[in-house]
């Protein structure tokens, strides 16, 4: 038997019946509910990825809170 599984390869077919039991599981009236929860918290993450790389930059002279050492 040569066959390999790649879950990765999804067509329409796999991903109508995904849909299918989503709704089953959750009903119409909650999927909103949590795509909102889901959307507010990738947006959380974006935010706190972009903070973390203004931290990592360096100051730049003209900065006003640059202080070199002398």
């Amino acid at each position: 038997m040569n066959t390999l599984f790649l879950p990765l390869f999804i067509g329409a077919p796999q991903i109508i019946l995904i849909v299918i039991v989503i709704l089953l599981l959750f009903g119409g009236r909650k999927i909103p509910e949590l795509m909102r929860g889901l959307g507010s918290g990738i947006k959380e993450f974006k935010d706190a990825s972009k903070e973390d790389e203004k931290k990592d930059e360096f100051p730049k002279e003209n900065d006003t809170n640059f202080k070199e050492k002398k």
